[in-house]
């Protein structure tokens, strides 16, 4: 009976460790002074010659979804990325998020590209998972649709995050 209620508050423990994992929020000031929110991006898309992550950024008024794709162009050439992303989530819906900019950051050892998400869209993405993102980034690897095998959840999971934090 020892063993089998450590086990229980062993799993507990764990559960409650890696929800609260879930939801660290991290900030950096932005160039302008504002402040912005994201999370650690997540890998949807990973082979041995290029990973596509992603993660959700906002300044407490908008949601973006932000993508970093490895191997990425120089600042030229990614500076020139202006299509919208298309995301399917698991309610079989169809999203098309606005392209907001494209950022090289950390020394230009990262590109993100930002896409605006629609407010009356936040509930859907906090509540569905993602399934498909439909993306057309010119001059990388990554023109074309992904379906997502990992970390479905994590927009879901960033989002329910934030939107606790706010009430």
């Amino acid at each position: 009976m020892k063993k089998i209620s450590f086990l229980v508050l062993f799993g507990f423990v764990f559960l409650s460790f890696d929800l609260t994992a879930q939801c660290e929020i991290k900030n950096k000031v932005q160039a302008d002074g504002s402040m912005v929110y994201f999370f650690e991006p997540k890998a949807f898309y990973t082979t041995q010659s290029k990973s596509l992550k992603i993660n959700i950024v906002t300044d407490k008024e908008h949601y973006f979804i932000a993508l970093q794709p490895t191997p990425f162009p120089d600042k030229k050439e990614g500076k020139k990325i202006k299509d919208d992303l298309i995301m399917h989530l698991a309610n079989n819906k169809t999203y098309k998020l606005t392209h907001y900019d494209t950022q090289y950051r950390q020394n230009d050892s990262v590109m993100q590209v930002l896409y605006l998400m629609e407010d009356k869209d936040i509930i859907d993405f906090s509540t569905y998972e993602a399934v498909t993102a439909e993306i057309n980034m010119q001059g990388t690897e990554f023109i074309r649709d992904y379906n997502f095998k990992l970390h479905k959840g994590a927009i879901m999971k960033q989002l329910q995050c934030f939107l606790k934090k706010e009430d």
